[in-house]
């Protein structure tokens, strides 16, 4: 059975299983409005849209960055087991033992004995441990005349850069060793910044 209900809806009803009555409303025919529709539509479009930026600023989040940042320099406590890690022992370590009166390089500097490895004697060595690779360039120059205050034989004098640090000390210094010392910078130096 059909029957109008108003303009451009239609009703039918239908019995259902259980013996009820179902009603079916038809939306659209002879000028109904679509407004729930489309407003569902929309809805569920904006839902979608939302859904899709999602992804792709998940997705974008590994294409923005496809190589891991260069690493800084470490501070001495990194540089320090570095040098452990190598099978340096440090020992009598003093803030600020720059080894001359240079007020600027006495901030910078740490010093202390280290020995191991192929190095049997104790020596005194110095990090200069600079803020970056601007002040290491300004400042490197000053090292070498601070150095002629605690070295007691020029011609043996010890010195590895690897910016923005400096080790320094009185030598020879033992070939195992100076090469673990190096190493040991240049990991604890990273991009040099």
């Amino acid at each position: 059975m059909k029957r109008s209900v108003g303009p451009g809806i239609a009703d039918r009803k239908t019995p259902s299983l259980s013996g009820q009555v179902r009603r079916h409303r038809r939306i659209g025919a002879d000028g109904d409005s679509l407004q729930p529709v489309t407003h569902r539509l929309a809805r569920n479009g904006l839902f979608v849209s939302a859904l899709v930026a999602s992804m792709l600023v998940v997705s974008a989040c590994g294409v923005i960055s496809t190589k891991a940042p260069a690493p800084t320099p470490a501070d001495f406590q990194g540089i320090a087991a570095e040098f452990v890690t190598r099978g340096i022992v440090l020992d009598h370590l003093v803030s600020g033992d720059a080894g001359c009166t240079d007020q600027k390089l006495t901030q910078t500097a740490i010093g202390f004995d280290a020995s191991g490895l192929d190095q049997a004697e104790v020596v005194r060595v110095r990090i200069y441990i600079f803020r970056d690779a601007e002040a290491y360039s300004r400042l490197r120059s000053t090292i070498d005349a601070c150095a002629a205050a605690f070295v007691t034989d020029a011609s043996t004098f010890e010195a590895l850069d690897e910016s923005p640090f400096v080790l320094a000390g009185q030598g020879p210094w033992a070939p195992e060793f100076k090469a673990a010392l190096r190493d040991a910078l240049h990991v604890a130096a990273g991009s040099g910044d």
